[in-house]
């Protein structure tokens, strides 16, 4: 039998009650406590016989039955007339954004109660929370959200269910669903200096500690494998392999790596055979190549197949030799010139592309042949259920990052692609893990103009089809393809300044105009907007801190335990966790 929804046993008094207002518009609530009781991103409750309304505060205005008592001080007038006007001459108004919907049902004495509760209890009748399509009457009362809403709407802390903060008001859990939120590709947004790091160390740890998918991390920065120093409070901050030991690798680009102090745990090395002339076109304007540098490249590809970039790279830029008969100097028959010549190739383009590919080529992390298949390497840790961060190191450069990651994800998601297609084929194996790939600095790999060539504007659009979404994390939303934007469920963002960065991840939101105010107002470095496919309604939160206390609890330790030391390289082989 459906049971009835219970009203928290706190106390939270009425805020005030309906004047006006509608489904668009938002509901129009007069206040009957002092306005500055209340604030913008408040979650508020609508309560009727029938239905009870969630919503958000979007707006507070003041208002006055007469202007004249607007617009002279008050200050002269005797203590009980002042208090005679505020709340009924002058008074304030709030506007609710409702979002949700509680169905209650008719009234338990009433003859179709129990029709009702039969509907709900075969799945013929929502009771919700579902999305609003009426409005309360007139003068129907408005309370803040207590627990039990929050729990109704967010669930309860548990399982798949993560807390990612706080209501700003009342400051109780709101919990993102984990198990929802790696479904679709989702993004982590705010400005520089708002945070933005800290709250993917915070969400990467609740994925990792739930287990509803495997994380691979490119991390640019090296921010998130081993412990850093928080520049502002100059307190240690723990990396994910303190939190998680052996359940978390540090891949390093390039041999002998290193991620700060830290030695990693195994070595990313690259054949030039992975590399495809799409990978080069993606960092083309850092090369500044131009169109006939594509069409060297096409050329190049059919001559040389994938071997394309080593055979060109062992061509001699400017080897002549002379023609006995006539002592002219002719390209050699190992140069880049008779190559040219024999291709029908612009031979000036050619050499150019050379001179421009040779820096990339001698990148140190670039090999014949690697000792291992890091691709192979990174595949098993994270089918076996452990998570990896691959660490650029002292590989910081814009072209390091864009070809690395891009040549990497194209490959790991083939390998999804196909163990996918076998499952449901039925040839055998199993469905694999769901994978999250979490990318900084998104907006150079989803640009408008480049999102199409990479393997993370693939992903993207695919919908997880293939068991396998991104956490793009980007100070320049505006900066990524707006279809991508579309394609994006949950979507966690700090203040952001500009207005392009605003609509951009708000575009496809229903309530986006509700929100803009909202989200230019936040608070840096406390306040987040979580928004999007994987929660059911919008809601400011405070975000939780990623302090000793959120290390405790993620480590099912307590607050008053011996203190831990951090990951040290002694730890490499002991599992600890």
């Amino acid at each position: 039998m459906f049971n009835v929804p219970q009203d928290s046993n706190e106390p939270s008094g009425p805020l005030g009650y309906v004047v006006g207002g509608g489904l668009k518009s938002g509901l129009r609530v007069r206040l009957t406590i002092p306005a500055d009781g209340v604030q913008e991103g408040g979650f508020v409750v609508c309560e009727t016989p029938r239905y009870r309304y969630y919503g958000l505060i979007t707006d507070l205005q003041l208002g006055a039955t007469d202007p004249r008592f607007a617009d002279e001080k008050s200050d002269r007038l005797p203590a009980g007339i002042q208090g005679a006007l505020y709340g009924k001459t002058l008074y304030t108004t709030l506007e609710m954004y409702s979002t949700l919907l509680l169905d209650r049902g008719p009234e338990l004495t009433a003859p179709e109660r129990a029709e009702w509760e039969a509907r709900v209890a075969t799945g013929d009748e929502n009771p919700g929370p579902k999305p609003v399509k009426t409005v309360p009457a007139h003068h129907a009362p408005v309370r803040p959200a207590d627990a039990a809403d929050v729990a109704a709407i967010f669930g309860e802390e548990g399982g798949v269910n993560f807390v990612v903060g706080h209501t700003i008001e009342q400051g109780h859990p709101v919990c993102l669903d984990l198990e929802r939120f790696v479904k679709r590709s989702s993004g982590i947004f705010g400005a520089t200096g708002t945070g933005k790091s800290f709250l993917t160390r915070m969400v990467l740890a609740g994925l990792m500690k739930t287990n509803v998918a495997a994380a691979l991390v490119f991390d640019m920065h090296n921010e998130y494998g081993f412990d850093d120093t928080d520049s502002d409070r100059g307190e240690r901050v723990w990396g994910l392999k303190s939190l998680f030991r052996s359940q978390v690798e540090v891949a390093g680009l390039g041999a002998g790596s290193m991620a700060g102090a830290n030695r990693s745990d195994f070595d990313v090395l690259l054949s030039a055979e992975e590399f495809t002339i799409d990978d080069i076109l993606l960092i083309g304007e850092k090369l500044s190549l131009t169109e006939t540098s594509a069409v060297t490249l096409h050329a190049l590809e059919r001559s040389f197949g994938n071997k394309w970039f080593a055979k060109f790279m062992a061509m001699d830029p400017s080897a002549e030799e002379i023609d006995p008969d006539t002592g002219k100097k002719t390209p050699a028959p190992n140069s880049v010139a008779f190559w040219a010549r024999f291709s029908n190739v612009n031979e000036e383009a050619a050499k150019g592309l050379y001179r421009r590919l040779k820096p990339i080529y001698d990148k140190p992390y670039i090999v014949d042949k690697p000792p291992i298949d890091a691709v192979a390497e990174i595949v098993n840790r994270l089918e076996g259920g452990r998570h990896v961060i691959l660490s650029f190191g002292r590989f910081e450069a814009e072209e390091d990052y864009l070809l690395v990651s891009n040549i990497l994800t194209r490959r790991i998601r083939d390998k999804w692609v196909k163990a996918t297609e076998n499952f449901k084929g039925g040839l055998g194996g199993s469905a694999p893990r769901p994978l999250v790939i979490v990318v900084e600095e998104a907006h150079k790999l989803l640009s408008p103009g480049v999102s199409r060539q990479t393997a993370f504007g693939t992903i993207a659009r695919e919908l997880r089809k293939y068991n396998v979404t991104l956490l793009i994390v980007d100070q320049r939303p505006s900066g990524i393809d707006d279809e991508v934007m579309s394609q994006l469920g949950t979507r966690v963002t700090g203040w952001l300044g500009d207005d392009d960065d605003i609509r951009a991840v708000l575009s496809g939101l229903a309530g986006r105009d509700q929100l803009r105010g909202m989200l230019a107002r936040l608070q840096e470095k406390e306040e987040v907007l979580l928004l999007g496919w994987g929660v059911k309604m919008p809601i400011p939160i405070r975000s939780r801190r990623y302090d000793k206390r959120f290390y405790d609890e993620i480590r099912g330790r307590s607050a008053t335990a011996a203190p831990e030391r951090p990951y040290r390289l002694e730890d490499a082989n002991a599992d600890l966790f």
